[in-house]
């Protein structure tokens, strides 16, 4: 079973468009998404219609948090806050009540999915746990992989007998060694923060116990454009270069 998990797509058609192009040639059995589907982006609407309409299992971000909750708002610096203020007019009621309506985490063919942290932290950043918090949060977990974003990079850690290894995490195949658990971060695909600008996801093979990380180039002036037609922040289209 192949699963594709895409993380924080933040309203960004272009790259959301071009990773599922790119899924068709990769092939994948299910999809999934980690959170943050709108913010930032221009097409927040589009975004949610697509994945809805893809039939996409997914988890509720920060940003829809921000959403479902104004008191989670004083959390987002001024720049994201005026986001998702702006882009909450964007959406429609219907897109608004799903985002608001998804869970804090599930689970995907024995894969834990959430976007911050497990076991079902929107918040939480990967970077913010030592090894002692890693080992408490995947040691107590049922599933042996747990899938996050939220960093809008990618990352990997791993947990055996008590020892924690932090492993690079790149373009390309990477095996799962039995026996170990698993967190990783799987990027972002409509905001990277990470020296790279192509869009990031992650598809997981548990039969073959494999992690294919790919990368994929899509239209960033087309979607600079419309972050500035739509009156967003000018950091929210440089931030993409």
């Amino acid at each position: 079973m192949r699963l594709a998990v895409l993380s924080d797509i933040h309203a960004n058609l272009e790259a959301f468009q071009a990773v599922l192009a790119d899924l068709e040639r990769a092939g994948a059995d299910r999809l999934a998404f980690l959170g943050d589907v709108v913010g930032y982006g221009p097409d927040p609407e589009e975004c949610v219609r697509l994945a809805r309409g893809l039939g996409l299992a997914g988890v509720m971000g920060n940003h829809e948090l921000g959403l479902a909750e104004a008191s989670s708002l004083g959390w987002f610096n001024p720049i994201a806050r005026r986001s998702l203020l702006q882009t909450r007019e964007m959406l429609s009621a219907e897109s608004l009540d799903y985002l608001i309506g998804l869970p804090l985490f599930l689970v995907q063919d024995g894969v834990r999915l959430v976007h911050g942290a497990p076991p079902d932290s929107a918040t939480t950043y990967y970077f913010e746990l030592g090894d002692q918090e890693i080992r408490d949060r995947l040691g107590d977990l049922p599933e042996g992989v747990c899938l996050v974003g939220h960093t809008h990079e990618l990352h990997l850690a791993r947990l055996y007998t008590g020892k924690v290894e932090r492993l690079p995490l790149g373009q390309g195949l990477h095996r799962l060694e039995p026996g170990w658990r698993y967190l990783i971060n799987a990027g972002a695909v409509g905001q990277p923060r990470d020296g790279d600008n192509r869009a990031k996801y992650v598809i997981y093979d548990e039969p073959a116990a494999t992690l294919e990380v790919r990368l994929v180039d899509y239209d960033i002036p087309t979607t600079m454009r419309k972050i500035r037609e739509r009156g967003l922040p000018e950091f929210n289209a440089t931030r993409l270069l």
